[in-house]
């Protein structure tokens, strides 16, 4: 594990002259600050820099919630961090009064379904995508995905002409809620809810994307 990066100078983090409770209550205020000020999930790390060396992190964001209940907005666990959101039942309120969300349109279900290909069976080709379904899956809609930020290219396949392969992005996992991987619903569960059919989506049996796999495979996104 790497040291812990250096707070700037001018900024107090242990305020060892602070009483106890006083002292909790500032690096709250810093952690809320710094996470509401953030346009994405703010890391574990970066909230270190801004809080003593010997602070939980973990029960100063349970602190936090607590001061949130009740209030239209909430502290959630997202893309391996924490993100201030609206909570969900306020989001037709919001959309009346702001037309935010209206901009872009709603995934097909065709696109909700590669999608879900992608995010279970990563990393995978344009190629294996199209035999899943039965049919070419085009490029404009590999290339829609990507603008939206929802996917990326992955490593090259051991094919014939080596294709790039596609993989989720943290704005998939920030998007749709997920703190990892790992957090993807049971396939079998979105069968039980009429969500999916496998008859559909696949072309034969193919299993779920094992907890190793999906460890490996944000070890290897942290690392580019």
């Amino acid at each position: 594990m790497g040291r812990r990066a250096r707070a700037k100078a001018d900024l107090d983090i242990e305020l060892a002259d602070l009483p106890p409770e006083l002292r909790w209550r500032e690096w709250m205020g810093r952690v809320e600050a710094v996470i509401f000020a953030s346009p994405g999930p703010v890391t574990r790390e970066a909230l270190a820099r801004v809080v003593g060396r010997d602070c939980s992190i973990d029960l100063l964001i349970d602190d936090i919630r607590e001061d949130l209940r009740g209030r239209p907005y909430e502290l959630v666990t997202v893309a391996g961090g924490w993100q201030h959101r609206t909570r969900k039942v306020f989001a037709e309120a919001i959309r009346t009064a702001t037309g935010l969300g209206d901009q872009v349109r709603p995934l097909s279900q065709h696109e909700s379904l590669v999608l879900m290909c992608i995010a279970y069976y990563q990393p995978i080709t344009r190629g294996e995508l199209s035999q899943f379904f039965g049919k070419e899956v085009s490029r404009d809609l590999i290339g829609y995905l990507r603008r939206l930020g929802f996917i990326a290219w992955g490593p090259r396949a051991p094919q014939p002409g080596a294709p790039y392969t596609y993989v989720t992005t943290k704005g998939f996992l920030s998007h749709f809620g997920f703190e990892t991987l790992r957090d993807l619903p049971d396939m079998e569960a979105l069968e039980d809810a009429g969500l999916l059919s496998k008859d559909k989506m696949l072309a034969g049996e193919f299993p779920v994307l094992a907890s190793d796999e999906a460890d490996q495979l944000e070890a290897d996104r942290d690392e580019e």
